[in-house]
């Protein structure tokens, strides 16, 4: 297990595999399939996958879907453009779905 000094920090519920700094949480408002979904600023140990255009809630993106680097469980997806002007602060920014994450102190 890698050490964070202390900061906490969100794993991989089915692995343990740590995906991102509480430091980089961005907003905890957002929706996904399984419902909840939190946004970081920054995503580790992640694998990402084909680029796609996908409707979404607010709009129309493209987006890569992102996996745990260990066990291969779909997390999320990382946001690589928003074709509407007022959805662009969420560029470059990664949305990891609540159930398949835990939080954890080290």
């Amino acid at each position: 297990m890698a050490e964070f000094g202390g900061n906490p920090f969100y794993s991989c519920r089915n692995c343990l595999n740590p995906l991102a700094f509480q430091d980089d949480l961005l907003s905890k408002s957002f929706k996904a399939v399984s419902g909840d979904a939190y946004m970081f600023q920054y995503a580790m140990n992640i694998v990402l996958g084909r680029r796609e255009e996908k409707k979404l809630i607010t709009g129309v993106y493209t987006i890569a879907n992102i996996y745990c680097g260990k066990c291969g469980q779909e997390l999320g997806w990382h946001y690589l453009r928003a074709h509407d002007p007022k959805q662009k602060y969420k560029e470059g920014n990664f949305i990891i779905e609540k159930l398949k994450m835990i939080k954890e102190q080290y």
